[in-house]
């Protein structure tokens, strides 16, 4: 029987990826930065019409998992996908709901 090279670290890392988009919201914040390049916190939570405090939790969740990077503009801090890649887990999930 052949031996399998498994990583488990790259394993731990694409699941904690895979949970931190699991929650409806950061769902919905990537399928956003999807159809836009960038996105301050301001425009996010209008947009989602949630609280800014609710979006900034998720933010930075997603960020510190990995999915989103942020930079700052003056006062303002745009989040940006760090990987499209996961875009297209989001189109998978779209297109199954179809």
């Amino acid at each position: 029987m052949a031996r399998l090279d498994i990583n488990i670290a790259k394993l731990e890392m694409a699941a904690s990826k895979l949970r931190a988009i699991s929650h409806p919201m950061r769902i919905a914040i990537i399928d956003l930065l999807t159809q836009d390049e960038k996105l301050s916190v301001t425009q996010i939570y209008k947009a989602l019409e949630i609280e800014q405090a609710t979006a900034s939790h998720h933010l930075n969740i997603l960020k510190n998992k990995g999915v989103l990077i942020s930079h700052r503009e003056g006062k303002k801090i745009f989040y940006s996908i760090k990987n499209m890649t996961l875009t297209e887990i989001i189109e998978c999930i779209n297109r199954c709901n179809d």
